[in-house]
């Protein structure tokens, strides 16, 4: 018999840890699917070693809303025994790969922001968070010089890849308005100076976005117009299928181990 979803009680701490441990997890994930078929062996090491920075700050912050909800989950049941509208990570990280540009373009639109954010988390009123932030914003700095790099490579390089790269920003953009987003729950958390204010965040992703994609000799959308619901259990259809692979051992086998 397949194992239930838990219910979660999403108190404003609890919700924004998992909201941030849902973002390592997915993009995690989606960069564990590279694995074995990156376009060379070193990039195939770098991706999952990437994945596994993700991975390892998503189970820390799992671990840390298990705390603080004292309701019998623990990082496991988070990760594997939540229905898909019980996600709450930013729709950005569950697209699909695509090509490498797109995984790339992916990847640089996060780092930029995750390396801000994290930095800024070092300073927040909860020690817990600011011992994950540190940590955290060791591995986004690298993650951010990597995909800066491989934007600047594919962008300045052949026509095919200039283009490749071009329509994987192209694509991507209008998901980045959301890692900027707050609700009331979050506003609480901000002004308690447990969380970060993300909107205050966005000049310097902007500029360091814009820096990098110029170098490269791509552009960046004109559009304003940005999609959500991540936030809120709003998903696309991307991550149904996601979470039906990373938690079928799980679901078909409650509580296996070997």
């Amino acid at each position: 018999m397949a194992a239930a979803s838990i219910s979660v009680s999403e108190t404003p701490l609890v919700l924004y840890a998992l909201r941030r441990a849902d973002d390592a997890l997915i993009l995690g994930h989606r960069l564990s699917e590279w694995c074995g078929h990156a376009p060379m062996l070193e990039e195939d090491m770098a991706l999952a070693n990437m994945g596994l920075d993700l991975l390892g700050q998503a189970r820390e912050l799992y671990a840390y809303a298990a705390k603080v909800e004292c309701n019998g989950n623990d990082e496991d049941k988070f990760a594997y025994l939540r229905d898909v509208r019980q996600y709450r990570n930013l729709l950005l990280m569950e697209q699909p790969n695509g090509d490498f540009a797109r995984t790339m373009a992916r990847q640089f639109f996060y780092a930029a922001f995750a390396d801000l954010y994290w930095r800024a988390m070092m300073k927040s009123e909860d020690a817990t968070l600011a011992a994950i932030a540190a940590k955290s914003e060791k591995e986004s700095a690298y993650h951010l010089r990597h995909s800066s790099e491989w934007i600047v490579r594919l962008g300045d390089g052949t026509e095919e890849s200039h283009r490749r790269a071009q329509t994987a920003i192209d694509d991507l953009w209008a998901f980045t308005g959301e890692m900027f987003c707050n609700d009331d729950s979050e506003r609480a958390l901000i002004g308690q100076r447990i969380a970060v204010d993300p909107e205050t965040l966005r000049p310097q992703w902007l500029k360091t976005v814009s820096e990098v994609v110029s170098e490269a000799t791509l552009e960046l959308p004109r559009s304003g117009w940005m999609q959500q619901g991540g936030r809120s259990g709003r998903h696309s259809e991307h991550l149904g299928h996601l979470l039906s692979e990373l938690q079928s051992v799980q679901r078909t086998f409650p509580g296996a181990t070997w």
